[in-house]
């Protein structure tokens, strides 16, 4: 433990709650920890800290040097800091994906056509006035509650925040009056036991965290979730066994 010089952290958008553990348990307060931003497509970080940066725990800090990261509305325009949106890229670099093998098409139209003149990561997130960026996940996990979109690791961090919490995670799920209101699944600390007084109080804590948005229809005590090989939680399978519809490939799940 004491030849430790540093930090990873990669798969998921990692919460501030378990950041500050790593770094007070693991780290022991000296490592830094680097938590990235990248994709098999960029082929190499492109959102990291940097040596002597200042550290913010669950943020991936600046893009690298000569990438051009920005947080913008569907109609490409930057939005105002600590506002969520589309994660880009306004630049080209060396690494990155130049085609989809058989399929140049598909690749205009993943990449480059959903925000025009931009690399489209498929990530929401926001940019803080200081320039760090923090990831709220892909896309595809934003909750939309009552015409509001609130990124699944934003809901999950403060599921976290909570003394009873190790962790969590979140779906939205249909419904006729707001569109989609929110299911938890979470993970409870050693000494705590599920109850319906715990629950309540969950519930109660993170719209105090979050705001009145944040509706959270049940939450579900539970001892694993289900995860790929590289941590990321597989939040289609909590969806399709909440809304009992097939599993889909889960050749990729852990457990």
């Amino acid at each position: 433990m004491p030849s430790l010089r540093l930090l990873g952290s990669v798969g998921e958008p990692i919460n501030p709650e378990a950041w500050k553990w790593f770094h007070k348990y693991v780290g022991k307060g000296r490592c830094p920890i680097m938590d990235t931003w990248w994709q098999t497509e960029t082929g190499m970080n492109m959102i990291a800290p940097m040596p002597a940066a200042t550290l913010k725990a669950g943020s991936a800090g600046k893009p690298f040097p000569g990438i051009i990261a920005d947080v913008v509305d569907k109609n490409g325009k930057t939005v105002p800091a600590g506002k969520g949106g589309f994660l880009v890229i306004r630049n080209q670099w060396p690494s990155m994906i130049r085609t989809i093998f058989n399929n140049p098409e598909r690749y205009i139209k993943t990449y480059w056509k959903e925000i025009k003149g931009v690399y489209f990561a498929g990530d929401v997130a926001t940019k803080d006035k200081d320039g760090y960026f923090w990831i709220q996940g892909r896309t595809d996990d934003v909750l939309k509650v009552a015409g509001h979109r609130i990124g699944t690791a934003e809901v999950e961090s403060s599921f976290v925040s909570h003394k009873a919490v190790v962790e969590a995670a979140v779906i939205g799920v249909p419904d006729p009056v707001k569109n989609e209101v929110i299911v938890a699944y979470v993970i409870l600390k050693g000494g705590y036991k599920p109850s319906d007084e715990l629950k309540i109080e969950l519930i109660k804590h993170v719209r105090h965290e979050i705001g009145p948005v944040a509706v959270i229809k049940d939450v579900k005590f539970t001892d694993k979730l289900p995860k790929t090989r590289s941590g990321k939680i597989m939040r289609r399978v909590l969806k399709a066994q909440e809304l009992g519809l097939d599993l889909g490939d889960t050749s990729a799940l852990v457990n």
